[in-house]
């Protein structure tokens, strides 16, 4: 397990106030994201980004009055996950929500006044830079990411999240690329399971949203009678501190919430080369559940349709997503000169970079852009991960040990570890923790497809999403995107 606070930036040059040096060049910034195979937490990178003063009460500034939509859940211990779809929205200014966090009266709290603040949590969530700044282009050069290796990727192709104490996402996984997320403000913890335990987390594409794969499980609190294989994820750990960059790699699953009454972060994803058949799979996915759930029910696609969703779901226009995916997919394999026609398997040994985790594709004019040059970095010659210089400054997210009841009590004591010690002294200390490394547990094999419904064999109804969670569960559909493109490919190739 990886807690600790934000390192202060590097001092060097003797005892006195040196120069401010960054302990990894964008370079091998680079190279450390594209080679590590498991979730790390930078330290040290971004103590001189302006973004790094974008607290809430200083966003609410920038914002000028500006309203955003809040997602409200609420404060309950339940085994079932809280999907957006159960959530409340309001939108408001962030004058509003900090008046309404810190417990200020309700005419100063506009529409969360509706809202009890110690029963329910606010969530501004997936809010794009570029579009809320879209009159200050200016703004989002206060962020960074070049220093991580990526020249010219700023705020325009990242997202920003504010919440409360509690507000958290589902645990789910995102189809298309990895993840860097930089904490501003407050404490999040992370809940993360590596994609080899993807048949313990029990996923399903209800509700949809494009890219996301959630679990049926909620992992604070699960109920293990319906759900007894999630004995067998590995849980991985961390608490994610103002000035930190948690690297997130493809396919982790991740559950997040905040543990402090205000959070800010902002978070950019990396597309990588496999996306493009991962864009093949999400299309078909998108077409089977469409097709069966507005069958099922026309008129009320809210009950399983993501808030986040909201272009067309009919059958013409996810014909023409699934041909446009699979045109960009052959398109860009002919240019990058890379295809071969027999090997339709996922592979780690090209990277290329794009702006955003769910750009929808163009059907009109995604094949015809102009393609990203190929990394190759391959699994067979990147560096053993003993190589990976972990220390003060990467801090590996390692295997939790402790038991549910533990991990909530570290939550409670969070705040008095915290004011232990001043902020840049507690990261030094916790970034030089030995931390213990967990025996992985006997397993079986990650090729078997768990379903819940194996727990309650007689059970006689079978419901449409349970017909849906063995269409479109990842392997399935990851098969039928293997046999769609090598029949696409052959009369590609004639």
């Amino acid at each position: 397990m990886a807690e600790a606070a934000a390192g202060g930036s590097r001092d060097c040059g003797g005892g006195g106030a040196g120069e401010l040096v960054k302990p990894f060049t964008p370079e091998k910034a680079k190279e450390i994201i594209m080679s590590l195979q498991q979730p790390a937490v930078f330290c040290n990178m971004v103590f001189d980004w302006p973004a790094q003063h974008w607290t809430a009460k200083y966003l609410s500034k920038l914002f000028c009055g500006k309203q955003i939509r809040f997602r409200m859940g609420m404060k309950k211990a339940d085994t079932v996950p809280q999907f957006e779809t159960m959530c409340s929205y309001v939108d408001a200014t962030l004058e509003e929500f900090l008046a309404w966090s810190c417990g200020q009266s309700v005419s100063n709290a506009g529409p969360f006044n509706h809202y009890d603040n110690s029963k329910f949590w606010a969530y501004a969530d997936y809010k794009y830079l570029a579009s809320i700044f879209e009159d200050k282009a200016d703004v989002l050069q206060n962020v960074v990411w070049s220093d991580f290796g990526f020249p010219g990727r700023n705020g325009r192709e990242s997202t920003l999240w504010i919440g409360s104490l509690g507000a958290n996402t589902p645990c789910h996984l995102d189809s298309y690329g990895c993840n860097l997320v930089f904490q501003v403000q407050g404490r999040k913890r992370w809940h993360l399971f590596p994609p080899e335990d993807t048949a313990f987390l029990y996923p399903t594409r209800i509700p949809y949203e494009e890219s996301s794969v959630f679990s049926k499980i909620n992992v604070v609190n699960p109920d293990l009678k319906q759900f007894p294989q999630f004995l067998k994820a590995q849980r991985h750990l961390v608490t994610l501190y103002p000035g930190q960059v948690l690297f997130v790699p493809r396919h982790w699953w991740h559950y997040v919430e905040s543990i402090d009454p205000i959070t800010v972060s902002i978070n950019s994803w990396i597309e990588l080369e496999e996306d493009h058949q991962a864009r093949v799979e999400e299309a078909i996915t998108r077409m089977l559940v469409c097709a069966m759930k507005a069958a099922e029910d026309p008129t009320n696609t809210k009950a399983w349709l993501n808030p986040t969703e909201v272009e067309g779901t009919s059958h013409e226009i996810n014909c023409q997503y699934l041909n446009g995916a699979i045109s960009a997919y052959l398109e860009y394999n002919k240019i990058a000169k890379t295809f071969k026609a027999t090997d339709f398997k996922k592979s780690d040994e090209h990277r290329v970079e794009a702006p955003l985790k769910k750009r929808k594709l163009d059907v009109h004019t995604r094949a015809k852009e102009k393609k990203s040059p190929c990394h190759k970095l391959s699994m067979h010659t990147t560096k053993p991960e003993e190589k990976i210089p972990f220390g003060l400054d990467l801090i590996p997210v390692l295997p939790s040990l402790l038991d549910e009841s533990s991990e909530r009590r570290i939550i409670e004591n969070d705040i008095k570890d915290l004011v232990k010690e001043s902020g840049r002294h507690l990261g030094k200390l916790n970034c030089a923790e030995v931390q213990p490394v967990m025996k992985k547990t006997e397993i079986p094999p990650s090729d078997n497809i768990v379903s819940d419904s194996t727990t309650c064999p007689s059970q006689p109804f079978v419901s449409t999403d349970d017909l849906l969670d063995c269409l479109v569960n990842p392997k399935v559909i990851n098969l039928v995107a293997q046999l769609l493109l090598q029949k696409r490919t052959c009369n590609f190739q004639v």
